[in-house]
């Protein structure tokens, strides 16, 4: 069955990122209407990026050439009822997709916080939501349409020859125009949110759930929030559980912002792309003014990495808005920061200040270097290229696989060549 959503006016490609922080150096921006279009802009390019929709706070997608945005393509959801798939515009939107999956009673398995992120941006650069047992939205990924350096329309999906290493691909191998992904019968949640909890209690608190995120702010060893994303038919957490409270009024994880922005809570029972991102489509996510960084660590580890940066608390505090806890599966994308690896992930919103911030994420690098922390692709880091390298262990084949399908360099940018040097 194939859905074709309204096809509004495309918005302008943008000429920031959503944060602010990156200007787009890009020469020329253009926003194809048609997949014949973006063909041959390719064929005749010698330096293009695409943009989505800009929820990105480091140059990975920045370019001295030219910029393009793919939401001018028609978007479309095709679902297969015998594999259980969906094809999807590679631009549109989760919270899109989400809303005409559901009225065909199909789900995703996990939802990213933001619902404003694009298909194929968050996939380039293995965005996740949170849950033990669930893998970040990459690994949902069953097959791609991109176009290719030379303007050729490539089709791959799991059984062609080096998927693992295409899925996350971080813009590099092409302009992802479709993305098929896996569906699950859709279902209910109820949220709850959970005050001050014990760190001690933090791995039975992240278990607890379908999908669990705690929030903390660095200023008191005790961990303030816990947003608890359970089944809608499973009973609610006890009024004594793990020693917290319940919150009984809605929450927003950044102090001082307005809780009308989030998802329901209170354990009112809605639909699942209502209630796994914390934020509603319709409203500003998170805060807007801020910048993020985000790393991910062995699971087993997080008691540890949590008492490594209680040494650079009083650095972290000042500048930060919020840091938030999660977990996520192990899975087999050669560039998937959780790469053959269950992840507790640190992710930290920080004010909109660069030059108070990098500092910091030097420190809370260097205490969290001992547990061989990979950065999330798209938020900021000041890694050693050699460093990173040495913690994927298909580093040097994604490297050739770039070669391989860019040979002339199109679709790099100067960032991605100190990562990945030709």
């Amino acid at each position: 069955m194939t859905e074709q959503g309204p096809q509004a006016a495309a918005p302008e490609v943008p000429r920031r990122n959503w944060a602010g922080n990156v200007r787009y150096a890009a020469r020329a921006f253009h926003r194809p209407t048609s997949t014949d279009e973006l063909r041959r802009l390719v064929a005749g390019s010698t330096r293009l990026r695409a943009v989505g929709s800009g929820h990105s706070f480091n140059r990975f997608g920045d370019t001295d050439g030219d910029l393009v945005s793919l939401a001018g393509l028609p978007q479309t959801v095709e679902v297969d009822h015998e594999r259980g798939q969906v094809t999807v515009s590679g631009a549109m939107r989760y919270g899109d997709l989400a809303r005409q999956l559901h009225t065909q009673g199909y789900a995703l398995a996990n939802l990213a916080s933001l619902p404003h992120i694009s298909v194929a941006g968050a996939v380039a650069t293995a965005t996740h939501g949170s849950g033990q047992t669930h893998g970040n939205l990459a690994s949902a990924v069953a097959g791609l349409e991109l176009v290719t350096a030379d303007g050729d329309l490539l089709r791959v999906d799991r059984d062609t020859d080096r998927f693992a290493g295409m899925v996350v691909g971080l813009g590099a191998l092409g302009l992802v125009t479709r993305v098929t992904v896996d569906v699950v019968p859709a279902f209910e949640l109820r949220q709850y949110v959970r005050l001050d909890l014990d760190r001690e209690a933090l791995d039975e608190a992240l278990g607890s759930a379908y999908s669990v995120s705690v929030f903390t702010d660095w200023r008191t060893p005790r961990l303030r929030e816990v947003w608890r994303k359970q089944a809608a038919d499973q009973p609610p957490p006890s009024a004594d559980w793990l020693g917290t409270t319940a919150a009984d009024e809605p929450r927003h994880p950044v102090l001082g912002m307005p809780p009308e922005n989030c998802t329901p809570q209170l354990g009112e029972p809605g639909p699942w792309h209502e209630r796994l991102p914390h934020f509603k489509l319709g409203f500003t996510p998170s805060s807007g003014d801020e910048l993020q960084s985000e790393y991910h660590v062995p699971r087993a580890a997080a008691a540890d990495a949590l008492a490594a940066l209680d040494d650079v608390a009083h650095l972290i505090a000042p500048v930060l808005l919020v840091c938030e806890l999660r977990t996520v599966a192990a899975d087999e994308l050669w560039l998937s920061p959780n790469h053959r690896r269950d992840s507790f992930v640190v992710h930290f919103t920080w004010i909109e200040d660069t030059a108070a911030v990098l500092p910091v994420v030097a420190a809370v690098e260097e205490r969290l270097a001992p547990f061989a922390p990979r950065p999330h692709w798209g938020k900021v880091f000041v890694t050693d290229p050699a460093e990173l390298a040495s913690r994927y262990p298909h580093y040097a084949d994604f490297t050739t696989l770039l070669s391989d399908l860019d040979p002339k360099g199109t679709f790099r940018t100067d960032v991605l060549d100190r990562y990945f040097p030709r």
